[in-house]
């Protein structure tokens, strides 16, 4: 299917107001946020800093129910700070600038992100901040940038939720958050990845082109609702939607009935880690087994696998970071396998996909710095931050080329949990093999692909 089609079949799914609806408390501060951009760059109506420090802002959820993607923080922000950049200093516009990063933790609550990036930027003056970690955390924290005017970059969600928590159309992705931009993927590149491990299923099993969609009511499953089916349905699959269930619910047996009633062999989601951990153990209870379960949001840590032990074997999600590319550090130089190979002789844990994404965040951050005559002039950085175009720990990365202003897309890989092998250093109990690298030839496959459910 060409982009102008898939254009075309997107805009006809979403409504903005059905995307919107979903996200709840972590629009706050998006309504002023929106007001902000319709006048382009302005100067912040507060005093900004004007020492020889740059502080950047830091937000993510150490705690709480997103936790899981913080458990990098710790190493990363030590890597970081370690790096020359940031230990020594940097050169803008002629002066010499020391850097300090300001770390704060949402607490997976989307009020507090507002308040917190609020705070970042009227209390302690930052001159960027580096958010990370779903909409539940990203969208509040890009609204209070965009309504205080204060540069920010976001990573680790969907571009079409982040886009449509500021108040864009996802459809028509035209309209410039002129203080924001953000590094991750969409529907497009969801479809990219798990399509055609569908297809080499289907061929091997001729299992029914039927799939089954578990989306909750927020800003994640209102995206993927709108925007995923589209691209399947164009390529012959039929979708049976479980319904716009409310996060926190505990019991699927309808939903799951409905699943196997229209016989679905192909199973996506996005919901929260616990609401898919009840899922699929009722799912298994009832006898539903679907030949390939694709997942997002879910089952990409190893406390996920862990927690649904031999449940989780050969179910399929994507990648956005792997040690496996020739990918190298804009910092240090340092490449992608020795990153995850010092975490895990350092903290004992298993390489996680945030370990990637936290750390170029960094590495976008110098890049927009250099790139401004004054670090502390939010206007142009945030203008530098959307035009970022670099190599970096995370592969290549052009702000500029789209889908929508300031947004940078990585390439994700498909990838199984298996029991664990030595690949190098440790051995851990469960481990992620890639097993499809049709978006990205970078990274080499180091597993099969085999049915969830033979």
């Amino acid at each position: 299917m060409d982009e102008a089609t898939a254009r075309r079949l997107t805009e006809r799914r979403v409504n903005r107001r059905t995307m919107l609806k979903g996200i709840g408390a972590g629009a706050l501060a998006v309504g002023a946020g929106q007001a902000a951009a319709e006048v382009g760059f302005t100067k912040p109506a507060f005093g900004v800093s004007k020492t020889s420090t740059i502080k950047i802002g830091y937000v993510s959820p150490k705690t709480g129910a997103f936790a899981d993607f913080s458990i990098s923080d710790g190493y990363v922000l030590k890597k970081v700070r370690s790096a020359s950049a940031y230990a020594k200093g940097i050169t803008v516009g002629g002066k010499h600038y020391d850097i300090e990063i300001v770390t704060v933790d949402t607490q997976s609550d989307p009020n507090r992100a507002a308040q917190l990036a609020q705070q970042l930027i009227q209390q302690d003056k930052v001159d960027l901040i580096l958010t990370t970690s779903t909409p539940e955390t990203t969208n509040p924290v890009a609204g209070a940038a965009q309504q205080f005017q204060a540069p920010c970059l976001a990573t680790v969600v969907p571009w079409e939720s982040w886009y449509a928590g500021l108040g864009g159309n996802p459809g028509a992705p035209t309209k410039n958050f002129t203080y924001n931009a953000m590094f991750f993927f969409g529907m497009k590149e969801f479809a990219g990845t798990f399509l055609p491990m569908w297809k080499r299923i289907e061929n091997e099993t001729h299992a029914t082109k039927i799939f089954a969609g578990q989306f909750p009511n927020d800003a994640d499953g209102n995206a993927f609702r709108a925007g995923f089916p589209p691209f399947a349905e164009a390529d012959g699959y039929k979708f049976i939607d479980g319904g716009a269930y409310t996060d926190g619910t505990t019991d699927y047996s309808a939903m799951i009935e409905k699943f196997k009633a229209n016989g679905c062999e192909f199973f996506v989601n996005c919901p929260i880690p616990p609401d898919f951990n009840a899922f699929w153990k009722q799912a298994e209870q009832a006898a539903f087994k679907p030949r390939l379960a694709t997942v997002a949001k879910v089952m990409l840590f190893p406390s996920d696998a862990k927690a649904l032990g031999s449940l989780s074997n050969n179910i399929a999600t994507d990648a956005w970071w792997t040690p496996y590319p020739k990918y190298h550090s804009s910092l240090t130089g340092e490449v992608a396998s020795k990153l995850a190979s010092d975490f895990e002789h350092e903290t004992g844990n298993e390489w996680v996909d945030s370990l990637g994404s936290s750390y170029s965040l960094f590495e976008v951050a110098i890049e927009a710095f250099k790139g401004s005559d004054d670090p502390h002039d939010h206007a142009q950085v945030a203008h530098a931050l959307q035009h970022v175009k670099y190599s970096g720990i995370s592969g290549p990365l052009d702000f500029a080329a789209g889908p929508a202003p300031g947004v940078g897309i990585v390439k994700p890989v498909g990838v199984q949990w298996k029991p664990g092998k030595k690949l190098y250093g440790k051995k851990f109990p469960w481990q992620e093999f890639v097993v499809d690298n049709s978006l990205n030839k970078d990274v080499p496959i180091n597993g099969d692909l085999v049915p969830t459910n033979p």
